[in-house]
């Protein structure tokens, strides 16, 4: 992680001479000079990263690079940390003790920095010839050998999917046809594969069959010659032909008829892109199956056919494969199912993990009596991540490490923090990506948001099988996602190695204490616990070094007075802390001092944030979640430079007025009261790119100035008349479409009870593309949609209402795409005229009447010539259990 490290400090470094110089008078040469160092270092690494992996003295230097990195940045926090306790107790007063730890360090990275320029000039001409693209190469590791086709014994289950892709290798096809079988290591894709090549209706439908591993270090001549010795034999002269006249020879053997390629484990778009001019892509006879576990591999392959993406085992399945691996038969001793089908739960109904688990309890169950047995499988079910790990051939550590090695350098630690949540855990995206942001995991990059770039990642991720995309928006926008068991194991291994030092989790053990314990907690640079929390902050601990702190249990944890104080005292380097199972029961005063807070969560009863907040200049990001219906806000949010995000679940009023006119980092505010937007607000908001406003909206209508937020991408107004009833908050009306920010992309509107006649100027808006309408937004018998609107409309959600008559064609919604109903029993059908650009229908608690005309939609796309295929983007229709 010396390459994370290093970024992180370099841009700390940045921020600190820039805004907060004065509190390092006294070592202000030391950190320049100390910057320029880094600067080197950062390019030393970004350089070396090809070679590292080959050159043991590379790899000490990085280490050693990483080492004196932590130093420095603990050096500098600390110092820091003491200049602002001293600043805030005297605004005058500067820090006057000599900085001696720092220009310790200071020397410290100046002598490595004497050694990476050593480096450099004995190595100049090796770096120069480096491939160097930005730094997104990968650690090469020697792969072994794998068989050409998977074992045939104890294949479980997959006969659905079997049946599914055998299927597509049958469809008829206007061109060479290529199906992908894409999925997260351990899954079994090359098993599956291997499966369907030895299908006996494979056979007979394809004479000529060939398969080929092509692995990460694929060289295509060899492919190729290797396909070719499937139809001639490969003599010295052959062998002595140029690439092009291979390529060519086999493209003409490939044209005389049907074929079938197996390209198991295809790594990258780039090597398919390699592969596939030897294919004849005139031939509709033609069929290539690529296993991968990189979905961007699949869409380059064939961008018109969705990748088939292979799903975990059933529990029924895993049971079955676990009996088979075990005893080699179906049958079993009957006292052990239970805990067999606990041990298969808790590999995760991965098939290589069982496979392993399996061979584990063959060792250590096989000998004794029934007793003894049932012990064995009982002390294997309450350990199964430790037996995996403890795997003499390194099994699942080693399919896990070929795409852990594959990552860029730039993913790695991002990767590696899905660990530091709870198993089977739904961890929300977006908040994920405030904490990358806030560890300085995301790179700068011109032109492009750091929230952007960090949702570039997860998808990335999410290409590779690393993690699962959970809860999915009708936009397509991943909200949740999920690391599977046996990952979340290998990337708490991997962060907890004593080089790395990324991250540890505290656990309790049987005894009593806790697993690493308490002492070694001023050791660790990031600890996640999620279980025996009071028991772990009541023990004092003392964590110097600590920058990151998750606690993300399942029960509420209510902190009391004596203990709130202790987490600020325990943990002073604070950068994350996402304390979301935490209940406060009053504000903690003492987190002012945590000064290099960059992202905080805080649940409790607030009625009001204190001033003293303010002073948390480095923080990003700030949650709040009370059970208050409004909140006070008294620290001066424009003050705080650096925030980005301030999400409070609240009616939130802003009371200070500031005459700063900092605050154009913040891009998130909700929910704030209306009575804080006044036009002073919307002067300084003009960041603004997400914005909740809750309360009388009413009060809004004629106030001047939200037409100012130029970067405005989504607004949300929730109309909260409590202790009044709902309906007494009625909107008279909306304002006039010119009154509206004019890059709006995203309008929710809740409780405003407005009339259906009244929606024309939300149709006007220009650039509206989702449409969300949330308890009674809208109310009325019917909604009969005006000529000219919505022309860009794509997503439109309606969420109670008492709508009855919808009428509308295709010309009212032109770019419609999705449409989502939720508690719209009175509706009586959807509109025909629809159909022809919805793609998605997602209904909820409607009336038959509604589920019967989305069955004829449904049937309408069907008969539409050109959608009868597996081809991407064809109509879903997803109706609720009950509703059908």
């Amino acid at each position: 992680m010396a390459d994370a490290a290093v970024e992180f400090l370099l841009e700390n470094l940045k921020q600190l001479l820039l805004y907060h110089s004065n509190l390092i008078l006294n070592a202000k040469k030391e950190v320049e000079n100390l910057e320029k160092d880094l600067r080197l270092f950062k390019a030393f690494l970004k350089d070396s990263t090809k070679k590292r992996k080959k050159d043991e003295s590379l790899r000490v230097l990085v280490g050693q690079i990483r080492d004196v990195v932590y130093e420095a940045e603990d050096v500098i926090d600390a110092f820091v940390t003491q200049a602002a306790e001293i600043k805030s107790i005297n605004y005058f007063k500067r820090a006057l003790f000599s900085p001696k730890k720092l220009l310790k360090v200071a020397k410290e990275v100046e002598e490595i920095g004497e050694k990476v320029r050593n480096v450099y000039d004995k190595n100049r001409i090796d770096f120069a010839c480096l491939d160097i693209d930005g730094g997104a190469a990968e650690d090469k590791v020697p792969e072994e050998k794998k068989d050409p086709l998977p074992r045939q014994e104890n294949i479980v289950g997959f006969e659905d999917e079997t049946d599914t892709i055998i299927n597509y290798l049958f469809e008829e096809a206007k061109e060479l046809d290529v199906i992908s079988i894409i999925g997260m290591p351990g899954l079994g894709k090359t098993t599956l594969a291997g499966k369907i090549f030895r299908d006996q209706r494979i056979k007979f439908e394809f004479p000529t069959r060939i398969w080929v591993y092509v692995s990460q270090e694929f060289k295509k001549r060899d492919v190729f010659l290797s396909i070719l010795g499937h139809f001639m034999k490969i003599t010295d002269e052959m062998n002595r032909k140029n690439d092009q006249d291979i390529v060519k020879l086999l493209k003409e053997n490939l044209e005389k008829g049907k074929f079938l390629i197996v390209m198991d484990d295809v790594w990258t778009a780039a090597a398919w892109t390699e592969l596939q001019e030897a294919f004849p892509k005139g031939n509709n006879m033609g069929k290539i199956l690529i296993t991968s576990r990189n979905e961007e591999v699949a869409r380059q392959a064939n961008r018109d056919r969705e990748p088939h993406k292979l799903r975990l085992l059933t529990p029924e399945e895993s049971w079955l494969l676990l009996r088979l691996e075990v005893f080699g038969k179906p049958e079993f001793p009957t006292e052990l199912e239970v805990l067999g089908k606990l041990i298969v739960e808790r590999c995760g109904f991965l098939p290589l993990a069982i496979v392993v688990i399996g061979g584990t309890l063959v060792k250590r169950a096989s000998a004794g009596d029934n007793n003894a047995r049932k012990n064995a499988w009982k002390k294997v079910s309450e350990s199964v991540g430790t037996y995996l790990n403890d795997d003499q051939d390194e099994r699942m550590e080693k399919i896990i490490s070929l795409s852990y090695n594959k990552l860029p350098y730039y993913l790695r630690p991002c990767f590696l923090y899905l660990g530091m949540f709870p198993e089977d855990y739904e961890i929300p995206v977006k908040r994920l990506t405030l904490m990358w942001i806030a560890e300085g995991f995301i790179q700068k990059k011109i032109g492009i948001s750091l929230e952007e770039t960090a949702e570039d990642y997860i998808e990335d991720l999410i290409s590779r099988n690393l993690v699962m995309a959970e809860m999915v928006s009708p936009g397509g926008k991943v909200k949740t996602c999920r690391i599977h068991d046996m990952l979340r194991e290998f990337c708490k291994n991997e962060a907890g190695n004593t080089n790395e030092n990324f991250f540890q989790e505290m656990k309790r053990s049987s005894e009593g204490s806790f697993e690493p314990s308490i002492p070694d907690v001023e050791k660790f640079r990031r600890l996640c616990i999620h279980s025996n929390v009071v028991s772990f902050i009541s023990a004092k601990p003392f964590g110097p070094r600590v920058r990151s702190f998750l606690c993300l249990s399942k029960e509420e944890i209510t902190l009391l007075p004596e203990n709130i104080s202790s987490i600020p005292a325990a943990f002073k380097l604070l950068r994350v802390l996402e304390g979301k199972s935490f209940k406060f029961t009053k504000f903690p005063s003492d987190l002012s001092n945590l000064v290099h807070l960059r992202y905080l969560v805080l649940s409790s009863n607030f009625k009001a944030i204190p001033d003293s907040i303010s002073k948390l200049w480095n923080i990003q990001t700030l949650i709040v979640d009370t059970t208050s219906r409004s909140l006070d806000v008294k620290a001066d949010i424009w003050k705080m430079i650096q925030l980005r995000h301030l999400k409070i679940n609240a009616s939130t009023n802003l009371l200070k007025t500031s005459k700063s006119k900092e605050g154009e980092n913040l891009q998130t505010l909700g929910t704030i009261s209306p009575q804080s937007c006044t036009e002073d607000f919307f002067d300084r908001a003009r960041g603004l790119k997400k914005l909740g406003i809750r309360g009388r909206i009413d009060t809004l209508l004629d106030v001047k100035g939200l037409e100012k937020l130029g970067n405005l991408d989504k607004l949300k107004f929730v109309n909260d008349v409590f202790p009044n009833p709902p309906s007494e908050g009625r909107l008279r009306c909306l304002p006039q479409s010119y009154k509206f920010p004019p890059k709006l992309r995203c309008i929710t509107l809740s409780a405003t009870f407005l009339d259906w006649s009244h929606i024309s100027p939300l149709g006007m808006l220009d650039n509206l593309e989702v449409l969300k309408l949330k308890d009674n937004a809208f109310e009325g018998r019917s909604w009969e949609a005006a000529e000219g609107g919505f022309r860009r409309l794509e997503i439109l959600h309606i969420e109670r209402t008492n709508l009855v008559v919808w009428v509308a064609s295709g010309h009212h919604f032109p770019r419609l795409r999705t449409l989502v109903l939720r508690n719209c029993e009175r509706l009586q059908g959807i509109p025909i005229g629809l159909a022809d650009s919805l793609q998605k229908l997602d209904l909820k608690r409607v009336s038959k009447s509604v589920s019967d005309s989305a069955k004829r939609i449904e049937e309408a796309k069907k008969k539409k010539p050109g959608t009868e295929t597996s081809k991407r983007n064809q109509f879903k229709l997803c109706i609720a259990p009950g509703d059908e």
